[in-house]
């Protein structure tokens, strides 16, 4: 798990870009020396990039590591996934897709009765396996190994011989133009499939997908129908969200 000084460096680094040893060893009131091992293992974690100096974030062309993923923003994922969960009712079938948030969707309808969720996240088909109400498919494909999720051509045709009530998704970066975006070309296919194949369109994500890019368009924001988050939208996806119907439900705390 992250430090409350890393978490707070991280937050300075995604407001600012860059951080410098100096200014963080001064806000901080400790040495340089001790500033510079959190940068490392930030650095070796995959959330920085480190340069002369400091450390910047990595650019928008790959994805943190799962593992640094899963610490980030630990309670605003749960918050946003037991609200996420609360507007999915019993016995109807879903699509979950990857993502970290897209778990903590998972772990808040383990108590659901009559759900038939179809996954191509084996993390997610390990959290609903033990629920005896829930029938849980997973989906064919080639496994990542980096995060256990199932993505490829042959993920996209298991998906599309469903059509189900509600689509759980998740997103590396929300521009603001309303742009979702990702960063593996597989998973936006297959991220793509889900949203034909669904009524509703639930999308998850911590206001810090606000502030990230990534290269690989999903979809626009107007093309979901519900969207999860922490935090108040920035004003230009609030003006999206109002003008397409979107329903914004905040997770508080």
């Amino acid at each position: 798990m992250l430090s409350e000084r890393q978490m707070e460096i991280l937050n300075l680094a995604r407001a600012q870009r860059r951080v410098s040893v100096d200014e963080l060893a001064e806000k901080f009131s400790v040495t340089s020396q001790t500033i510079r091992r959190e940068l490392n293992d930030l650095c070796q974690r995959q959330m920085l990039q480190r340069v002369h100096g400091g450390a910047v974030m990595l650019s928008g062309i790959e994805n943190v590591s799962y593992d640094s993923r899963r610490v980030l923003a630990p309670d605003a994922k749960r918050r946003i996934g037991v609200k996420a969960a609360s507007l999915i009712p019993g016995n109807c079938a879903l699509f979950i897709n990857i993502g970290t948030t897209t778990e903590q969707v998972a772990h808040a309808l383990t108590n659901h009765v009559g759900l038939v969720a179809i996954t191509n996240n084996i993390n997610v088909a390990n959290i609903l396996r033990p629920a005896h109400r829930i029938e849980v498919i997973i989906a064919g494909g080639v496994v990542r190994r980096s995060d256990g999720g199932i993505v490829g051509e042959a993920t996209v045709d298991f998906i599309n011989q469903f059509k189900v009530d509600y689509a759980v998704i998740g997103a590396s970066a929300i521009d603001p133009d309303g742009t979702i975006l990702d960063y593996d070309y597989r998973e936006v296919w297959v991220s793509q499939a889900i949203m034909r194949n669904a009524r509703q369109v639930i999308l998850v994500a911590d206001a810090m997908k606000f502030r990230r890019s990534a290269p690989m368009r999903i979809a626009h924001f107007s093309q979901i129908n519900v969207f999860v988050t922490d935090e108040e939208l920035p004003q230009p996806l609030a003006r999206i969200a109002a003008e397409s119907g979107v329903q914004v439900e905040i997770a508080a705390d």
